[in-house]
């Protein structure tokens, strides 16, 4: 389950909480059994990370092969100002902010025109309160109100405390296939009040042999990411995966402009489920597919976005023009 930190938030931070770890441990339950009697089989990636997950996934941010996040990174610190000038906010949140580690390069531009509160908004309450009581301690003028919740469950849990923008950072947007994402977009147009915006982070489609370096690592440290779903499903639910027995594969999927993760079963094997009471059949190069990441074109984010109800509002990229943050307004 998500990664466990020992600080606890200062007793000045509110905490709201909307999803329990009982909550989770059934939609884990729920998402599992119909992911692996699909077909093809999935397993959502909201799963990866447990503490080791959440490990290795920074280990993979700091690859050479892995662009996204650095990329990211030089265009919130290159143009803070101008995001933050051009979003009007009162407010800031962040979906899925886990320690909001990029977005305090937002937030010291934000706090100096305007920005009064930030609520930062995640699955995890033990990395939700580590990250608030640190942002408390570094922003003592700035109002702390931490949500713990499931993006695709509970934005209509959102406080207002005034005008509002909310980030969507690191892409996450593209792990949506395109219905889920379509139904965010939706909901936030629902939630938003015009004028109020919405702050995105999209990875940009480039040369196939690029993107699929950068999630199959020569060190085979995605590959390790990759599988320790498995055993996350081992320890939640009594599976008896044999990770070793499950290969690792990155694949371009080019009419969905979209990488897969999946993992192939390297023989015919019968995997339990005990908590389930279900037993999984998968044949020799079988797959279940783990994660998908959509690349986007600025056209591709503007069909998107504009569709659900919103108007651009501004548009920044890297120099390589890897990577691209982009407001848009309600």
């Amino acid at each position: 389950m998500p990664a466990s930190h020992a600080m606890s938030a200062s007793a000045t931070v509110p905490i709201e909480v909307h999803l329990t770890d009982d909550d989770l441990h059934e939609t884990l339950r729920e998402e599992v059994a119909a992911g692996l009697t699909a077909d093809p089989k999935w397993l959502s990636p909201k799963w990866f990370y447990d503490d080791r997950g959440s490990e290795l996934f920074d280990e993979i941010t700091r690859l050479p092969e892995y662009y996204p996040t650095e990329a990211e990174r030089r265009i919130l610190a290159r143009h803070a100002a101008e995001i933050a000038a051009a979003t009007g906010a009162e407010v800031l949140v962040e979906l899925g902010s886990g320690t909001s580690d990029k977005t305090r390069l937002l937030l010291d531009a934000l706090v100096a025109t305007g920005v009064h509160t930030f609520v930062p908004f995640d699955v995890s309450e033990g990395i939700l309160r580590y990250a608030a009581a640190v942002l408390d301690d570094r922003y003592p003028d700035l109002g702390v109100v931490g949500v713990v919740g499931d993006f695709e469950r509970h934005l209509d849990e959102l406080p207002t405390p005034g005008c509002r923008t909310v980030a969507l950072l690191g892409s996450t947007i593209g792990n949506l296939d395109p219905e889920q994402r379509a139904c965010f977009l939706a909901t936030m147009a629902e939630v938003l009040e015009p004028g109020e915006a919405l702050l995105l982070g999209t990875d940009l489609i480039k040369d196939r042999p690029r993107l699929l370096a950068a999630y199959d690592d020569p060190g085979g440290v995605t590959a390790a990411f990759n599988r320790n779903v498995l055993a996350v499903l081992n320890r939640e639910l009594g599976a008896d995966f044999e990770l070793a027995s499950f290969d690792h594969e990155a694949r371009w999927n080019e009419p969905q402009h979209r990488i897969e993760m999946w993992l192939r079963s390297s023989e015919a094997q019968t995997v339990q489920v005990a908590d389930l009471g279900l037993s999984v059949d998968f044949a020799r190069g079988e797959g279940v597919r783990t994660e998908l990441s959509t690349k986007f074109d600025r056209d591709l984010v503007t069909a998107d976005v504009c569709a659900a109800g919103f108007r651009a509002a501004g548009w920044w990229t890297d120099d390589p023009g890897d990577f691209a943050v982009s407001l848009w307004r309600r």
